[in-house]
């Protein structure tokens, strides 16, 4: 019989950790089942890995709780889950921790109980003593049974400074616990409620009746919170009705349609060739992966519809991932008026609640269809036989903290585990996918036309320096693109202007001395926000208030300099002042549903100009746009990161497909003191050949992705001298590197400092994918070994970023 079971749990530590199996569980628990086990003080959710007879060689600590009967994970995903530690060099228990948001099942607080010492204290403190005493009403409530804080603070606010006060004399302990969620627990409006039978006779509450009378007379599902507001304690009753089986209680859906028809479109020839090769390789059941590259308004979401028809057809489940910035309820609803209740959404946007509803309508097969963000790619669709990576060049799809996996590179792993075709859709490819096509490693599919033959924007440089020369002002606007703004305006047309910076000013400067107002925890400067009257860092959010006078000097002569998109908007008010104007950045989008309905209110006409950061450049089909202005193209261009030049190309070419996806042809003026720089230059032309043959003869002389293997190691403390020493005693390790293996520094990172911490890193270029994981192991086991802090060490493979 196994006895012991090894677990993998969500901490820093590439091992599993042996537990003993109590009898009740030792015929009931498999590989990938979650189990609560204890861990030092705490008690943490893990993954077991193995069941066996093998006693360890110190005492087992025993299993706490079984959480599945039927494993969370299976086979394939184990394997992914492997795969993704093995290449990424990240703990296993961390990345089957990212692979489950399934958080929302679990409810975790703290429980306070008495000590010995404190039940000997508290028989004396309440001989005869009050309870408007704060800490005799809490010695008396511990001395029951252990309480919860959130049942102590409900009882008494002052709760939480007599705990303190009692855990430091020793008398109160407090202990991590875990317990499963009840998922009818959810907040009423996520709730819907429904007469299961005619109530028998028996006894009910005046509210019970009430609303079963309600029910009776209006069959079908309610939704709870609505019902709140008719009937008194309407949530209370269907809640007490649910467990005694009157009443079905079922969370609400979190998609609806939009309200929008869309009929199906004829597909042109390029559009049904593309289709035709894709849903060959979903009949032929075997792992197939194309690259999808069409021109911004080409209809690439109509061949992932068709698709994801096809796969359904064949019983198979279908997956869509796109950006973080993408997911809005729009887009969602387009997939959910055509799938109906099949379509599921991963949004991080969403709690753990809403999350762990979506993953278990997918595990049990009622969702065969999911539309997710990045972490959407581990959703255990049954079945799976289609994945489907939009925008796959964007960013969003690396993750920023460990594990640092890239998700549309997991997504094409996944789909050959599953033997699945995967379709990457960009305008814009990155470099190492379009070079894959090239190689042959993926077959590439074009779509070199817009639908229904709508011409491409023209575009325009517009040269700044040679607009100063002429005007001898600084302007945020040219003159021209003034005037074409204005034209929109009378012909009742709208506009898009892209600057990729918040704020109103970039900086603040003294004229007297010239110190710059910088970040206490970032070696940034700190960014003027006039709205919200303060200046603000964008890594750490530190704010302080505006200065009046210098902080060194003492002078008055206080300067802003630099332009955001806040300014961009004060300034289009002053020039435009009957314009009806929105801004859209992430400090006028500040939950899950402004985004949405900023861009529907721009969408129905309720705004002529639309101003913003990179988030109005992707993906949106607005037809009525048929002017974008990018304020600036050189914000990006001089970041100290070899993929500068990508990311600029990408993000002007992708916001010049924002015009003219209508019947009105769009025009696309671009700002620029660098016309000549060939990523400005191949933008404006909408010419990504001539930029991937640029790009790549850069990328091979300086050996970058992807012509070597890359990562990035960075150290870092929140002392200078610990950082220093750690990042030398790691480049002396590395001296001399492996064969064909190339380390930069170590050196100062590019933002030094950030978040109180001191940073210094190292870029290893390696031709040998393996040569650099082996590298990368030798470093962890380094630290391990030197005992360094957990955190102290960060290795980023295939890093998209080198900031």
């Amino acid at each position: 019989m196994n006895a012991y079971c090894d677990v993998s749990l969500p901490v820093p530590l590439d091992q599993a950790f042996t537990y003993e199996l109590p009898e009740t569980l030792r015929h009931r628990v498999q590989r990938g089942a979650r189990i609560t086990a204890p861990f030092g003080s705490r008690k943490l959710t893990g993954v077991v890995l193995r069941v066996h007879d093998e006693p360890p060689e110190a005492p087992a600590r025993p299993v706490l709780q079984l959480l599945d009967e039927t494993p969370a994970l299976d086979e394939g995903m184990l394997a992914l889950g492997e795969w993704i530690a093995s290449y990424y060099c990240a703990p296993l228990g961390e990345v089957l921790r990212g692979m489950m948001p399934l958080a929302g099942e679990i409810r975790r607080g703290k429980m306070y109980s008495l000590t010995d010492s404190g039940r000997d204290a508290a028989k004396q403190l309440l001989l005869g003593a009050s309870d408007e005493n704060p800490t005799v009403a809490v010695m008396r409530m511990l001395e029951a049974r252990p309480l919860s804080a959130s049942y102590l603070k409900k009882k008494l606010p002052e709760a939480a400074n007599v705990l303190r006060s009692l855990i430091k004399k020793g008398f109160v302990e407090v202990e991590d616990v875990e317990a499963e969620r009840d998922p009818m627990r959810a907040s009423a409006a996520r709730l819907r409620v429904e007469l299961e039978r005619r109530p028998q006779e028996g006894k009910f509450s005046k509210a019970e009746r009430e609303l079963l009378a309600y029910l009776e007379l209006h069959p079908g599902s309610h939704n709870l919170g609505e019902l709140d507001g008719l009937i008194s304690k309407a949530s209370e009753s269907a809640r007490a009705l649910a467990r005694r089986g009157t009443l079905t209680l079922r969370t609400e859906s979190l998609l609806s349609s939009d309200g929008q028809i869309r009929p199906h479109l004829t597909l042109n020839s390029h559009q049904l060739t593309a289709f035709q090769e894709i849903r060959s390789a979903i009949e032929a059941r075997e792992f197939r992966p194309y690259l999808l590259q069409g021109v911004t308004g080409s209809g690439k979401t109509e061949i992932y519809l068709r698709a994801i028809d096809a796969a359904l057809a064949l019983g198979r489940g279908a997956m869509l991932l796109v950006p973080e910035i993408g997911l809005t309820p729009a887009v969602a609803g387009q997939f959910f008026d055509r799938f109906g209740d099949r379509v599921a959404i991963l949004h991080s946007a969403f709690n753990d609640a809403e999350r762990a509803d979506q993953w278990r309508r997918i595990r049990t097969g009622a969702a065969a269809v999911v539309v997710g963000t990045r972490s959407g790619v581990f959703a255990p669709v049954r079945n799976l036989g289609l994945i489907i990576v939009d925008e796959e060049h964007d960013s969003s799809y690396k993750q920023a903290e460990t594990p640092r996996y890239n998700g549309r590179d997991v997504a094409v792993v996944r789909a050959q585990q599953a033997g699945a075709c995967v379709v990457l859709g960009s305008a814009t490819p990155s470099l190492e996918t379009r070079f894959n096509a090239e190689r042959g490693k993926y077959r590439l599919l074009e779509l070199p036309e817009r639908i229904e033959k709508r011409p491409m924007p023209q575009v325009e440089l517009i040269d700044m320096r040679q607009e100063f020369l002429e005007t001898r002002k600084q302007s945020t606007f040219s003159r021209k693109l003034i005037d074409a703004v204005e034209h929109r305006i009378a012909n009742g047309e709208q506009t898009m202007l892209l600057l990729n910076r918040r704020g109103y000013s970039s900086f603040v400067a003294c004229r007297s001395c010239g110190e710059r107002m910088e970040c206490v925890n970032c070696s940034v400067t700190l960014t003027y926000h006039r709205r919200d009257r303060r200046m603000l860092c964008h890594y750490c959010n530190y704010a302080e208030r505006v200065p009046s006078v210098c902080p060194k000097c003492g002078s008055e002569y206080i300067q802003f300099l630099g332009t955001g998109s806040e300014r961009v908007e004060d300034e289009l008010h002053k020039t435009f002042p009957t314009a009806r104007i929105a801004r859209m950045d992430r400090d006028t989008v500040a939950g899950k549903r402004h985004f949405e309905s900023i861009l529907q209110g721009f969408r129905e006409g309720a705004y002529d100009i639309l101003v913003g950061t990179q988030m109005i450049a992707k993906g949106h089909d607005i037809p009525n746009v048929t002017l974008v202005g990018i304020i600036s193209a050189d914000t990006g261009l001089g970041l100290p990161d070899f993929r500068a030049a990508e990311r600029t190309f990408q993000l002007l070419t992708q916001a010049a497909g924002r015009a003219g996806r209508g019947a009105l042809p769009g025009i696309v003026m671009i700002q620029t003191i660098n016309p000549d720089h060939y990523a400005v230059r191949l933008a404006s032309q909408q010419n990504y050949p001539g930029f991937y043959e640029k790009e790549l003869q850069f990328r091979r002389l300086m050996r970058y992705p992807p012509f070597a293997a890359l990562a990035n190691v960075l150290v870092r403390s929140a002392s200078q001298e610990d950082a220093m020493r750690m990042s030398a005693e790691l480049g002396r390790l590395m001296t001399p590197p492996p064969e064909d293996t190339k380390v930069l520094g170590p050196a100062e990172a590019p933002v030094e400092r950030l978040k109180a911490e001191y940073r210094y890193q190292m870029l290893i270029k390696s031709s040998s994918r393996k040569r650099l994981n082996e590298l990368l192991r030798d470093l962890r086991r380094f630290a391990a070994n030197r005992k360094w802090n957990a955190t102290s060490l960060v290795i980023d493979v295939d890093p998209i970023t080198l900031l």
